[in-house]
């Protein structure tokens, strides 16, 4: 089954909840929604399962117009946030519920149960009630009641949010394989950019109700379309200064001034936006070209394997990732060093100009 967005708009009392969205997935792909709260990642996944209708616009099914078709006369399934199953049956009975909805015989939704169950490791919790169940092995069973009924399209809205960091890293790691050999289309949603990276596939970037951009995840975070996409694929925000290109060099509103070369080569004059991510800003230089900045810590964010820095210089506020813990104090000078190699130009708060020439970087992630 290939599903298909055509100019997809949705409006509530007047207010606009997706914009004129037109997006193609492909049979058997494993596609992400990334985007803050309230970006539309829900509502969009509610168009595709028909759930909700379009007020302008269409969906397609392997081309065929199913914008007014209900979700119980389609192929679909959902799982939530939150831990949805029926308190009152055993695992095995949460997840054949659907099967015998659909009159399936006894012996086949066995089966498919316990092939399913095995899938996600709950095998042995068959017999338990969901209330005698961890939260992930909740996660699980409703994961499985959503896979035995092997969909056409499966939507997965933040289905680990609410699970702790083990389980989440788990069970991660282990979707894009537990699909790898189906020929579902998986939508997934989430607001962590890291989260996009690391089960693979597509990324589809979501800005207040837009689709930014779509493509191989990687291919997304390494050459983000728009100054959007960019913030919203960096965990934390990437960098921005504005800056202003002239006759070679390219003057940093926060006082430096750079060589037009390499990647940089050949920008007009004009002015733009530069982004730099965090992690890509370093406490000591990175080769002859690097840039030494020098200012007032602000904070620091200690996230267990890596520290956050804030750091204020020249009226720009910039973030520095350092892996480990680190504790500087706040108020005192830091010196940073910034590389040429690693920035982004985009139009002055728009489109993508130049990207860092990865294959000629080391680390370039």
């Amino acid at each position: 089954m290939t599903l298909a967005l055509e100019n997809a708009t949705k409006t509530v009392s007047g207010e606009v909840h997706i914009g004129d969205v037109s997006l193609t997935l492909e049979p058997g792909s494993l596609n992400v929604l990334l985007g803050r709260t309230l970006a539309g990642k829900t509502t969009l996944m509610r168009l595709m399962a028909g759930l909700e209708r379009p007020t302008e616009g269409r969906v397609l099914v392997d081309g065929q117009d199913v914008t007014g078709i209900p979700v119980q006369q389609r192929n679909v399934a959902m799982v939530y946030q939150q831990f949805i199953n029926y308190p009152s049956m055993t695992v095995f009975d949460n997840i054949a519920s659907p099967l015998k909805l659909s009159k399936m015989e006894n012996s086949e939704i066995d089966k498919r149960v316990r092939e399913t169950a095995e899938l996600m490791h709950i095998e042995h919790l068959l017999d338990r009630l969901p209330l005698e169940l961890s939260g992930g092995q909740q996660q699980r069973t409703a994961m499985a009641r959503a896979m035995v009924k092997d969909s056409s399209l499966l939507l997965l809205d933040e289905p680990l949010v609410n699970l702790d960091y083990k389980l989440r890293e788990e069970l991660r790691d282990e979707i894009p394989r537990l699909f790898k050999d189906r020929n579902t289309i998986v939508v997934y949603a989430t607001t962590e950019p890291m989260e996009a990276l690391l089960l693979g596939g597509k990324t589809a970037v979501m800005h207040e109700g837009r689709l930014m951009q779509f493509g191989p995840a990687a291919e997304v975070y390494h050459n983000p379309a728009c100054v959007q996409t960019g913030t919203i694929f960096s965990d934390p925000p990437i960098n921005y200064v504005d800056a202003e290109a002239e006759n070679g060099t390219l003057f940093l509103g926060s006082g430096q001034k750079i060589a037009l070369e390499g990647h940089l080569a050949g920008l007009s004059n004009g002015k733009y936006t530069v982004g730099i991510r965090a992690n890509h800003l370093t406490v000591a230089p990175e080769g002859a070209h690097s840039i030494a900045m020098q200012g007032q810590v602000e904070l620091a964010e200690i996230t267990g394997s890596e520290t956050f820095v804030h750091v204020h210089y020249n009226d720009v506020s910039w973030v520095i990732q350092e892996e480990g813990v680190h504790d500087p104090r706040l108020g005192e000078t830091m010196t940073f060093y910034m590389d040429p190699k690693r920035l982004y130009i985009f139009e002055r708060g728009g489109n993508l100009v130049a990207a860092p020439n990865r294959a000629k970087m080391k680390g370039a992630a």
